[in-house]
């Protein structure tokens, strides 16, 4: 029978800090997007970091006005750490992704569980509301986590896309949900899209 007993403040504190280093190897997650200058693999903390400015500097274009931009931060920092388990899934390989939740899902269990247990579902609660994309902030966070990959590929002249042999036609039915969250940003995103194709740095 589990131990339900209430945790001492030093008990909390414990569990807190080794959930902090935990999630430090968040830093080893390599991703197939690459960083605009050296062209380097971007790391999952990288890409948290930006997806993070990303809501903060255009939470104006969500489509539902006085959107909770705490709530969306805490999502998108929060919804990659299960892959310190699962590891990343590139968005077109369509093999991986068939399993990518129930990984995930799994790996959340882990993660979070090493918290305390309020926190633990209170983590837990905001990485389901992400994966639903049920509520506003959920879908925001949802845009804006398919326009950060997008960006780059676009600056780095369609280097994963390339790499990867995705056509155009796939990298809008993967993001037009972009529109869900900011119709606005959806639109610039689609016209990136068809000037990586004009420009030949994505197939048609």
């Amino acid at each position: 029978m589990p131990d339900t007993a209430p945790l001492t403040p030093a008990m909390r504190l414990a569990r807190q800090v080794e959930f902090i280093v935990e999630v430090d190897k968040l830093k080893e997650i390599f991703r197939q997007t690459v960083v605009t200058g050296s062209r380097r693999a971007e790391n999952d903390a990288e890409h948290s970091w930006h997806l993070c400015l990303c809501v903060l500097v255009l939470a104006e274009h969500a489509n539902t006005p006085n959107l909770d931009v705490l709530r969306v931060l805490k999502m998108v920092i929060l919804h990659d750490l299960v892959e310190i388990d699962a590891g990343d899934t590139f968005a077109y390989d369509t093999a991986r992704m068939a399993n990518q939740h129930e990984r995930e899902a799994r790996a959340a269990d882990r993660i979070f569980g090493l918290l305390p247990p309020d926190q633990a579902a209170d983590f837990r609660a905001l990485w389901d509301e992400f994966e639903a994309r049920a509520t506003p902030e959920a879908r925001f966070a949802a845009a804006m986590d398919r326009f950060q990959p997008m960006l780059l590929n676009v600056r780095t002249q369609g280097h994963a896309w390339r790499k990867h042999g995705v056509t155009s036609d796939r990298v809008i039915a993967r993001n037009q949900h972009i529109a869900d969250g900011a119709a606005p940003v959806w639109e610039y995103a689609a016209a990136m899209i068809a000037n990586a194709v004009r420009e030949g740095h994505l197939a048609p």
